[in-house]
């Protein structure tokens, strides 16, 4: 996926239509820090435990109850900041992938891992103000940006 175009749908997708929280509202914006993740070096992996927590991230593919293939992942930092050992992620991950059987030794040995590892970008909102300003300037695009009118 283009970077660009990826950026601008899943920024959009996480904001406002992510059901496990509201969307972002207008009001929120000069409170918000956005991080973005880029993932890098997938390795497929044959053992569901070779990978190292706080170091890989996670994806997973599975055959759910129904039969259907299903995914979910992880991000490197998840785990960690949950204080998940290798089984409580990997369980975690299933129920995240919709997964709402028993969950056996046996059948966490028939998930497919992949492990990754990511370079994570954060910014404020004010600093994305600032820098988007100097850009323009720099730039010589138009006029400075107006002060964030949040009653507009």
């Amino acid at each position: 996926m283009n970077l660009h175009s990826g950026l601008r749908e899943y920024t959009l997708t996480s904001a406002l239509k992510d059901s496990r929280f509201p969307p972002m509202t207008r009001e929120e914006l000069p409170r918000l820090t956005c991080s973005v993740s880029l993932l890098t070096n997938f390795e497929d992996v044959c053992d569901y435990l070779d990978w190292e927590v706080g170091v890989h991230g996670i994806r997973i593919e599975f055959i759910n109850e129904k039969g259907s293939k299903r995914t979910a992942t992880y991000l490197p930092e998840v785990a960690k900041e949950q204080g998940w050992d290798h089984i409580q992620t990997i369980d975690s991950l299933l129920r995240k992938g919709g997964y709402k059987a028993t969950i056996t030794s046996d059948f966490r040995k028939s998930i497919k891992l992949t492990r990754y590892r990511s370079e994570k970008m954060t910014m404020s909102y004010s600093e994305y103000v600032a820098h988007r300003q100097h850009h323009h300037f720099q730039n010589g695009i138009g006029h400075p940006l107006p002060p964030y009118n949040h009653y507009s």
